[in-house]
This record gives structure tokens, sequence and C-alpha cells, in this order.
């Protein structure tokens, strides 16, 4: 527990998984003593990982929170829907009287394993919407909050690695992402004359309920068990990084914390690898 964050009032969107980045950061921040509205756009999204089925969603990481000795609120908001997001931007100010930090966890990943030449338009049209698209629309929100404040402010993105790279079978989702890191360059350049710092990062490969649906779908085509799947994937994954594992939401939240505190108040307009040294340093 630290008091780093004293005072300060945190939005994370995306924090419902269990084992999603969204809730590691919300707690992670609330550990260093940040105040939390979480939100999500399904209030206890489904989990694929055996043992998971009682998780309450963002019930719970408001408990967990508030556990912590901070105070916590949760909104269902789906970050490329305007209404709700200005909504839960709302609802935070009514509440906390501010937003200081805005972590938008918010993603979707699509389709894996599937060309351009045979995409289905729908899928390209929703990865855009989550991921681009919300990814503007909380920022305008938040942002409008911030400038009225004129107290400065934390915005950080999760982009990803595919946004850096070539990613065949996944080229909607790198198209996507590869938005989010564009959103987060030009917006840093608008947001600074109000000293608003703007960064995204990219995460590599990290287990987290992002990966459910690609597990479930595999795993049957196989005929074994998603457990079994996940075991063999995240072997294979692990071999491909030079640091030998796979990433950890808490390697998310750490970094994360350092790009919302005063440690990086000249930081801004970055788009920062967290890969284990997969991908190239640029």
């Amino acid at each position: 527990m630290g008091d780093a964050l004293k005072g300060k009032v945190a939005f994370v969107t995306g924090a419902a998984a269990k084992r999603g980045m969204g809730r590691a950061v919300a707690v992670r921040l609330a550990q260093e003593g940040a105040d939390v509205m979480v939100t999500d756009k399904f209030a206890a999204p489904k989990s694929a990982w055996a043992g998971d089925e009682g998780w309450g969603g963002l019930a719970d990481v408001v408990k967990e929170i508030e556990a912590l000795g901070q105070k916590a609120a949760y909104a269902v908001a789906g970050v490329e829907d305007s209404r709700e997001v200005e909504a839960a931007v709302k609802a935070t100010i009514d509440k906390f009287g501010r937003i200081d930090i805005l972590v938008n966890c918010a993603g979707t990943r699509g389709p894996v394993g599937v060309s351009i030449a045979d995409g289905d338009e729908k899928d390209w049209k929703l990865l855009f919407d989550v991921n681009a698209l919300g990814t503007m629309v909380v920022s305008k929100y938040v942002a409008k909050e911030m400038i009225r404040r004129n107290q400065g402010g934390k915005i950080v993105h999760i982009a990803s690695a595919a946004g850096k790279l070539a990613c065949p079978g996944s080229a909607a989702y790198a198209a996507s992402k590869w938005a989010v890191i564009g959103i987060t360059q030009a917006l840093a350049m608008e947001l600074a004359p109000y000293k608003i710092n703007v960064n995204s990062i990219n995460p590599g490969f990290f287990p987290t309920n992002l990966r459910d649906e690609d597990a479930t779908l595999h795993s049957r085509k196989k005929g074994i068990s998603v457990e079994e799947f996940r075991k063999e994937e995240y072997k294979m994954l692990s071999d491909m990084v030079p640091l030998k594992r796979m990433g950890t939401v808490e390697d998310i939240a750490d970094l994360i914390y350092f790009l919302v505190s005063d440690q990086s108040k000249y930081l801004t307009g970055q788009s920062i690898n967290i890969t284990g040294g997969t991908t190239p340093l640029n």
C-alpha cells in the first residue's frame, strides 16, 4: 500500500473480467491511494477459466477496492456508446467530483487466423467500433472534464504489440490497435497545453480473458479441453519470448502505475512495448 495517488480519482474501463488487465489496474491504483470508478460493457462477463463461475464482475472489483480502504463505484457502459460513456463520466463527477486518471483497458480481439480475403466486414466493424471509436469516445468525455478542471491529468490506452507488427490472420485487430496508437499520439498533442499526459502501451502475450473465445473455439476443433489447449498455447507463446514467459496482468498494472504517477510527468505521446522482448524497440 502506498499513497502516491492519494486524493486522485481514476476512471478505468474494461475492468469487469476476473483475469483482465482492467481489474488488475483498478486494484493497483487503489493500492496506491486512488479512488476508482470501474466500468465495462458487461457487469459480470463470463470466463472460460475453471473456478471462475462465481465471479461477480464489477461489483466484486468495487469490493476489492473498498477492502483496500479506498472509495469505489461502477457503471455499466460500452466505450463505443457515447450516451453510456457520458453517463458514466457524469456519475463519476457526481460521486467523486473529479477525474484525474483515465486508463482505457476496454477492447475486443475478434476472430484469429482469418485472412483479409476471407474476412467478414461485421467483424471489422465491431473491432473498430470498440477498439478505435471506443478509444475516441471515452477520451472525449474524460478529456472534457480534465480540461474543465484545468488541473492536468493522465490518460493511458491499452493498444497492442499487434499495432506495431504485421499480424497475418488478425489484420482487423491489428489495424484497430494501430488506430489506438494514432489516436494516442494526436490526443497527446491536443491535450499538452492543458498539462494532460497521454500515452499507450503495447502488450505482447498475456493470459487474460481476451483469449477465452479463441481458446474455446480451437479446443473444440482439436477435441481437447480448454485447459489443455491453453496449456499448449501458453507453452508455445512463452517459448517465443526472450524472457521465456508470458506477461502477467500485474506487469501491466506496474507500467500503468508509472505512467499515471508523477514519475512520468515529462512523458507524453508515447507507445510503449511491454512484450518480454518479442517486438522491435521502435
